[in-house]
């Protein structure tokens, strides 16, 4: 097993489910859980991705609930994220779970050339509700998780994960594939979503142009200069399943993509997403959101001003439409696909009113 490496696997839909496990894997993970003082009297599949190699399993042990995870990134990038996870907790007190040692004291084994660690499975955890109230409880323990996060530094062998000064070329990016769009759905112009796709790929993909013109004129340089640590971490995939409420507060999980970033990034796509759920923009919902953040991580009016402008990105569209770029017939044959443009265009409409009504409420915040 010693020379084995873990790779993407495929889950045959007709044979296997969607918790399928390559035995190998099954086999190496026996052989990690002997770093670790404790015997396992059960083990169960949470979730895998595995088109990337990755694995989670709740484990009940003579020590308590545990989870089991194999990290599917470089090892190097994961240990910048294990040791984000052990000083929040170590340092910071953070309400995130805490690491389990190894016998000999790490906080991981390499098996099959990935990290695996182990956690404390916290219990119980529950959604917070899907109304104004659980939106502001998200936003309240994201901006507590981007306060503790500040300063933390990684360990010297790990890779540092920084998007900090990447904003420019991201929004360049999203400015790229609206080119694709538009020239995948010329090439099969005759596919039902097609005409739908070209009628408004232009106006999002001028929205993109005027968010990257309005963040080139910012304090964005600035902002950015004042560093990684600074700053701190951004978790990159926080929401409504990865904040939960649990004993003592809010709990923020599964940290394994946490990077350095100007940390308005996380809340700013909890809003759209949460607009988009909504099925429109609410002005309320928007400014409570903003203000409970800052209640516990306080934005600056240079920062606001970024937030203003991240929100005018085509983030939505852009988000749901790059799909079509894996499998253009798919994509464009779906009957969903025309339903999903035209809900994206009209939630998008009621995006600009509140934007303008709110663009001004940090004038004068220092």
């Amino acid at each position: 097993m010693e020379n084995i490496q873990i790779v993407p696997w495929e889950v045959d839909e007709l044979t296997q489910d969607e918790f399928f496990v390559p035995e190998y894997i099954e086999t190496m993970a026996q052989d990690v859980l002997k770093h670790y003082d404790f015997s396992v009297q059960g083990i169960q599949v949470i979730t895998t991705k595995a088109d990337k190699g990755g694995l989670i399993w709740k484990l009940e042990t003579s020590a308590g609930p545990k989870s089991l995870k194999i990290l599917h990134r470089r090892p190097t990038r994961s240990l910048f994220s294990l040791g984000a996870q052990e000083y929040l907790v170590d340092v910071k007190e953070a309400r995130v779970p805490p690491i389990v040692k190894t016998k000999d004291g790490h906080n991981y084994v390499e098996a099959g050339g990935k990290l695996w660690f182990i956690a404390e499975w916290i219990e119980p955890l529950a959604p917070v509700t899907k109304d104004l109230e659980g939106a502001k409880q998200l936003c309240n323990a994201l901006g507590e998780f981007h306060r503790l996060s500040k300063d933390y530094v990684p360990p010297h062998q790990a890779e540092v994960a920084s998007r900090i000064y990447k904003w420019p070329r991201s929004y360049q990016k999203v400015i790229n594939k609206m080119a694709w769009f538009r020239n995948i759905a010329k090439a099969y112009e005759e596919l039902p979503a097609s005409s739908h796709l070209l009628n408004v790929v232009d106006q999002f993909e001028e929205q993109a142009k005027r968010s990257l013109e309005a963040l080139n004129q910012s304090s964005y340089l600035e902002l950015a200069q004042q560093g990684n640590e600074y700053w701190g971490l951004v978790h990159q995939d926080y929401g409504w399943s990865n904040g939960q409420m649990g004993p003592n507060g809010m709990w923020i999980i599964d940290l394994d993509g946490v990077a350095y970033d100007l940390p308005i990034r996380d809340l700013t796509k909890l809003i759209t997403g949460t607009m988009a759920d909504l099925y429109r923009w609410d002005t309320t919902w928007v400014r409570e959101m903003i203000k409970t953040y800052h209640e516990a991580n306080p934005i600056s009016s240079k920062l606001y001003d970024i937030i203003m402008i991240e929100l005018s990105l085509p983030n939505d569209f852009y988000k749901n439409i790059k799909e079509v770029v894996y499998d253009p017939e798919l994509f464009l044959n779906d009957p969903a696909t025309v339903s999903m443009i035209q809900t994206i265009v009209n939630t998008d409409q009621t995006k600009w009113p509140v934007l303008e009504e709110i663009k001004d409420d940090w004038k004068g915040v220092e």
